[in-house]
């Protein structure tokens, strides 16, 4: 009987899901330069916050009748004597009059409510100082890298965490790139004027921000005093046309994404992902980026490689920036090489970035050396798939027989009673130990340990659909002995997850 093969489909946008998990508060960046701003209290908090309003440029009407010493130096400041205005009392409703904000230093609920009610009479947004209770706003954590600014807010609930978060954060921006940043602004209209087509421009900018995040200072005198030059060198190597990266979104878990596959997913217009690709490994992709499903499984309806390269040839010449989604690595039964043949023939440029492989992350969920040297000294990496659907007839399996190789079957879940059969009669002892590992990596994984002799479709029947790999070498001996024929949660499983490692020994 002739295997059936599966129908054929075109691609087809996924469903878009909830683009914004729910927000404590709303990130807002409000500009203070030359605006009235009220400051209600002379102690040290208060000293903070006037140093804060200050450096965005506000008018501060400062009331304390009894300046703390660092409010007394920010007043006696000559710099900041025409943008401060120091009354020595009390405040009054009128004070807040014509104000963008209110701000008040009060250690008593009766003031506290009363500042409030005169900030909302006059419908000027307040804060009280360390009393979230009273307050419209918060003042979060910043990294100060202006004209760009970072703000960070754990809407109270963890302080000490938020300032964490901004020590990571000040670590990965360069201090030169507040000059960059305001460069750029600098240059924004020469660009828009130079280069007339958005895929342009977007070349343009990401050179830019590859250039700022790369450099160690400042742009020098130079650049600054040619800028025109500078943009035209720049933007030498823009093109109208665009290109495709083929991005390798790993195993599953979005904690194992590589950083240059972020970036790749930041910056892309059209994603066409595989069927395997998870929902969390989407979501870290820009959220403007149109996705496309394209994916091919076994027995399923899929779409035909053929119509892939021509979409992907299609979208690249609408000068559009396309990442080819692939589950683990790409360079790893991808198909990337016919992908990558088509594009270099339609002279398309084409990028690739690895992802972590399936293999490798079974490897790392069981804690197993696949090339520990007491065990093997060799590494196969397989695929139980023919174009027909049945094993390949071209697998060297007689190798197997060694007593020192490893080896991994991708998409060996249908193949398990064709596996045996053929390892058995290649003389491959049937006490081998055996691992099949469904979802690798994901929540809802699966593990079964077992010989080869134990190695059957009823076994695996217990995986449903799901992507299967099979382990095969005396490497993975520890795991079966180590975890028997019992069900425990499987350690270190990715976040939120409740799975159960689910082992049936045959």
């Amino acid at each position: 009987m002739l295997p059936v093969q599966p129908e054929m489909r075109g691609p087809s946008p996924r469903p878009r899901p909830a683009r914004m998990d729910p927000l404590a508060v709303l990130p807002v960046f409000l500009p203070l330069a030359g605006r009235k701003v009220v400051l209600a209290g002379g102690g040290e908090p208060a000293a903070w916050k006037a140093e804060l309003l200050l450096a965005t440029g506000a008018e501060l009407h400062l009331l304390a009748s009894d300046p703390c010493p660092d409010l007394a130096d920010l007043i006696a400041d000559p710099a900041l004597a025409p943008r401060i205005r120091h009354s020595a009392r009390d405040w009054t409703p009128a004070d807040l009059d014509g104000a963008a904000l209110a701000v008040a230093e009060v250690a008593e609920d009766a003031e506290a409510a009363a500042f409030v009610a005169a900030a909302r009479a006059a419908g000027v947004p307040v804060n009280v100082i360390d009393r979230p209770e009273f307050c419209q706003f918060q003042f979060g954590g910043i990294v100060n890298r202006s004209p760009l600014v970072v703000g960070i807010s754990t809407d109270g609930a963890a302080p000490v965490l938020g300032q964490a978060v901004r020590q990571r954060i000040e670590t990965l921006l360069p201090r030169s790139l507040s000059a960059w940043t305001g460069f750029a602004g600098r240059i924004r209209g020469h660009v828009a004027a130079t280069l007339g087509q958005i895929r342009q421009r977007r070349q343009f900018w990401q050179r830019f921000s590859d250039l700022a995040f790369a450099a160690t200072a400042a742009p020098s005198g130079e650049v600054e005093a040619d800028a025109p030059a500078f943009v035209s060198h720049l933007a030498a190597g823009t093109s109208t046309v665009g290109e495709v990266t083929l991005v390798g979104a790993g195993p599953g878990d979005a904690g194992l994404l590589t950083l240059a596959a972020m970036r790749a997913l930041q910056a892309a217009d059209v994603i066409l992902f595989d069927d395997l690709v998870s929902a969390e490994v989407l979501e870290l992709a820009r959220r403007e980026a149109k996705r496309l499903l394209v994916g091919k499984r076994g027995g399923r309806e899929s779409c035909a490689q053929g119509d892939i390269n021509d979409l992907m040839v299609s979208l690249a010449r609408q000068g559009r920036k396309v990442v080819r989604l692939k589950s683990g690595d790409p360079m790893v039964f991808g198909r990337a090489g016919e992908e990558i043949g088509r594009l270099e023939a339609e002279g398309i440029p084409v990028h690739v970035v690895p992802g972590i492989t399936a293999a490798s992350a079974m490897a790392a969920r069981l804690k197993v050396s696949l090339t520990h040297r007491d065990h093997a000294q060799t590494l196969r990496l397989m695929t139980a798939h023919s174009r027909s659907g049945g094993l390949p007839g071209t697998l060297d399996l007689n190798a197997l027989s060694s007593e020192a190789a490893t080896t991994v079957f991708y998409m060996g879940r249908r193949m398990a009673d064709s596996l045996r059969t053929r390892l058995l009669a290649e003389g491959v002892r049937p006490d081998l130990p055996v691992v099949a590992h469904a979802n690798v990596s994901r929540p809802d994984e699966q593990v079964w340990t077992g010989e080869l002799r134990n190695l059957t479709s009823e076994a695996m029947a217990a995986f449903g659909d799901a992507p299967v790999l099979i382990g095969l070498g005396s490497v993975f001996g520890r795991v079966a002995a180590g975890l028997g024929q019992f069900s425990t949660p499987l350690p270190g499983a990715p976040s939120g997850s409740s799975t159960e490692l689910q082992l049936k020994a045959g």
